[in-house]
């Protein structure tokens, strides 16, 4: 177990903040987790860059993993070391509304 005290391979729930993924996600939605989730390119995912978590859309390009927004109005890319720096793919999209609800894989 961790210091969260979930263990690692055990699904999680993290809040969006921002509009960098909209207008899939948007701010204040509720995403499901999976540690251990089938990493592919065109993913949603959570991962570590420079001591920093981002959520984004994973593009795989070559031996190259990049993290890119949705939103077209941020054209930041993050590229991450590889697969050691993903930390869960993202599976489920929580929803006050049966319509607004989504699972992803």
């Amino acid at each position: 177990m961790d210091s969260t005290g979930c263990a690692a391979g055990e699904p999680f729930a993290l809040r969006v903040l921002g509009d960098m993924m909209e207008p899939e996600f948007e701010h204040g939605c509720v995403i499901v987790i999976d540690p251990e989730g089938h990493v592919k390119d065109g993913c949603f995912v959570v991962a570590r860059h420079n001591d920093e978590f981002f959520f984004r859309q994973l593009a795989i390009e070559g031996d190259r993993y990049l993290l890119k927004c949705l939103n077209h109005a941020y054209d930041e890319v993050v590229e991450i070391s590889g697969m050691d720096a993903i930390h869960g793919v993202v599976t489920q999209k929580a929803g006050k509304r049966r319509k607004d609800r989504k699972r992803y894989g």
